[in-house]
């Protein structure tokens, strides 16, 4: 589909060369499209950005689903997925600095899996579901970006591995206790 293409293709750019490299003639160059095919399905730049963040979101919530009979190791396996997968975790950590600056971009920054994790702090029995689900989607969000451009980045388990797995899988079990 061609716009999941265009979406890709602005996920790709802005991972590579910040939110400065998004633009509509990059990403039809980049896609391999006819000039204004971008323009076409996405009129203004913010449309676009909101195209590309609706897009990360989309993959993310099909990513996450947590297996009830290994709930840190299912979370840890697709935390990993995205230190390997890195360029959608870069565009997501760029395209929300960027609503920082821009306030009509805000809308960036309700795509998190907090409705996932407060449903599952409501199964394992959290008294404040609410605030359960906020913090530990805080946990995972500064755990990610750490492995990914922090400290965690120059010296923890390579991406891919078992190793940075069984390492994420720790923490979440230490982060999920009620």
């Amino acid at each position: 589909m061609r716009k999941d293409l265009i979406t890709d293709t602005a996920i790709r750019i802005v991972a590579e060369h910040g939110m400065r490299g998004l633009t509509h003639r990059a990403v039809d160059r980049e896609a391999g499209l006819p000039e204004g095919s971008t323009s076409a399905y996405f009129r203004t730049r913010k449309a676009l950005v909101e195209g590309f963040v609706e897009r990360l979101a989309t993959l993310e919530r099909l990513d996450v689903a947590p297996d009830p009979d290994d709930v840190a190791g299912s979370i840890a396996r697709t935390l990993d997925s995205w230190l390997v997968e890195r360029n959608r975790t870069l565009a997501r950590y760029a395209a929300m600095l960027e609503a920082t600056h821009h306030p009509e971009l805000r809308s960036i920054l309700v795509h998190t899996p907090r409705e996932q994790a407060t449903a599952l702090a409501k199964a394992l029995g959290h008294e404040d579901p609410e605030r359960a689900g906020a913090h530990f989607t805080a946990f995972l969000e500064g755990l990610i970006f750490y492995r990914l451009v922090g400290g965690g980045s120059t010296f923890g388990p390579a991406p891919g591995t078992e190793e940075s797995v069984q390492d994420l899988r720790d923490a979440v079990e230490k982060a999920l206790r009620p």
